[in-house]
């Protein structure tokens, strides 16, 4: 589902043109569109001047591919360590590889990037480059969707040291690559449970957050953050419900004045997916909504509401992010293009 959105967003896109897609064994050979028969997932039909692509096999066709193409987008359902080992084949031929995936989140030359939040983790590439052997290959990954939100909105509170962080996350069905049809089960239906997605959202913002020191990433020791994650019988959008103690309590005003001023450090750069706000606070009690929010900004930006006090914490919030395009191949195009703005990237 993460590669159909990739597609649906590259589409158009003004500064990278798709040449190729690539997959398992199993729908090599055929067209883009024979290939994804019966699984299409989007909401438009899939774009008629891609449809005809024929997709070729991710290692079996790995020098015809290295030879066309200056940008990976990669999203494979596979083991972890074929992942990496196929991620560093391809950043070996001087290819930059921008992985959905999780494979090589915690490689320590890797950076972890959420464009708006630590941009300055692309250095960790010179040293990756250097230490590889690499001149214009690299690897960048992007975190999990389910901290998209809450992430975003404690940088821009960081001022205030946020000390101790419970989210629960009420997750879409899409994270895990299903519609209805395709997962019956879910219809009304709740199921309190997302392998390995609490122990990411706690440990993930933690590289995030962290500085670059010698050559790596120094983890930051705090917020604490406990997670819960649920998947909901929803379409798209992880809704998240967060309670925040703060080292420096905050007033309502100082808050929302924080999250209102937000400074982008994107925005100087016109990136063409970057929304033009990245955090909106919406007044209303039962906002946001998923079916109503979770495609703002070309589902690129972050919605919050329900900021209340805490009697136990410090202060609460619910905030929503879209899963498959700010989470993730949104996510992984932005970061590609400040790749692009910075010259990691060229052509």
């Amino acid at each position: 589902m993460v590669g159909q959105r990739f597609i649906s967003l590259l589409a158009e896109h003004p500064w990278f043109e798709v040449v190729t897609v690539a997959a398992s064994p199993r729908s090599a050979g055929k067209s883009y569109k024979a290939a994804v028969a019966g699984r299409w997932s989007m909401n438009k039909p899939v774009p008629k001047k891609l449809e005809n692509l024929v997709v070729r096999a991710v290692e079996a066709d790995f020098d015809q591919i290295a030879k066309e193409v200056d940008v990976i987008f990669c999203a494979l359902d596979m083991d972890k360590e074929a992942i990496k080992k196929i991620e560093i084949a391809y950043a070996g031929a001087g290819i930059a590889v921008i992985s959905n995936n999780s494979a090589h989140r915690w490689t320590p030359d890797v950076p972890m990037l959420m464009p708006e939040v630590n941009p300055s983790h692309i250095k960790l590439i010179d040293m990756q480059r250097k230490s590889r052997n690499w001149t214009t290959g690299l690897i960048a990954v992007k975190p999990n969707c389910s901290i998209q939100s809450y992430v975003s909105i404690l940088t821009a509170l960081k001022e205030f040291s946020p000390t101790r962080v419970a989210a629960t996350s009420l997750q879409a069905i899409s994270g895990a690559g299903k519609n209805f049809k395709t997962w019956p089960e879910m219809i009304d239906n709740v199921i309190p449970f997302i392998g390995g997605e609490e122990d990411k959202s706690e440990k993930e913002p933690m590289k995030i957050w962290g500085k670059l020191s010698g050559g790596t990433i120094k983890l930051a020791n705090i917020p604490s953050i406990s997670a819960v994650c649920v998947r909901i019988p929803v379409t798209d959008g992880h809704l998240a419900s967060v309670a925040v103690k703060f080292k420096k309590n905050p007033t309502k005003q100082q808050i929302l004045g924080r999250l209102k001023n937000f400074k982008n450090p994107l925005a100087p750069l016109k990136l063409p997916s970057a929304p033009q706000q990245l955090i909106h606070y919406l007044p209303d009690e039962d906002r946001p909504q998923t079916a109503l929010d979770r495609d703002l900004e070309n589902g690129m930006a972050i919605t919050m509401g329900r900021l209340r006090e805490d009697k136990y914490f410090d202060w609460q919030f619910v905030t929503l992010s879209h899963n498959t395009i700010r989470g993730a191949a949104g996510g992984a195009i932005l970061m590609a293009e400040l790749l692009v703005a910075k010259d990691y990237i060229q052509r």
